[in-house]
């Protein structure tokens, strides 16, 4: 008895795998609110033209202890920044996406320090992103966090 080689049997066996598309390119991927590593913050990523910005949208402890006032940017080397708020401020400018769930090539300031500094996002999965702070322009010299999608 001879057995025949059915190509049709071939196909439908590697039709999940074909369908199967494991690294999507979609630069939109990255919009949406996102807490920070140490979960006091929660930060809206979203696109302006071909770039992606992240404001601050809620914090854990908003108002200051002591004057129960809003917190402000009291670290902000200009002066005449000090009085704006942290909530609403953006934080995060200037993103481009170059492909495989990276978005380089802008800046992102610490408001607790009243730094810039470069900044490149990775997503590692839908809810998952390293957020990369780096000086001098040299990305290996820098520190990586990870924030979490919020629901």
């Amino acid at each position: 008895m001879t057995t025949c080689f059915n190509p049709c049997f071939l196909l439908v066996m590697l039709i999940p795998f074909l369908s199967f598309t494991g690294n999507t390119s979609n630069p939109d991927a990255l919009n949406g609110r996102w807490l920070s590593q140490k979960k006091r913050n929660q930060v809206q990523i979203y696109q302006h033209g071909n770039h992606y910005y992240g404001k601050i949208i809620w914090m854990l402890e908003p108002n200051e202890f002591v004057t129960n006032q809003p917190k402000y940017d009291k670290f902000n080397p200009d002066i005449l920044m000090r009085s704006r708020p942290l909530i609403g401020m953006n934080i995060m400018s200037n993103l481009q996406y170059i492909g495989d769930n990276i978005w380089t090539g802008g800046q992102i300031y610490n408001p607790e320090d009243g730094k810039t500094y470069g900044c490149e996002l990775t997503l590692r999965d839908a809810n998952t992103m390293d957020v990369r702070a780096y000086v001098l322009g040299m990305k290996m010299i820098g520190k990586t966090i990870t924030w979490t999608r919020v629901p």
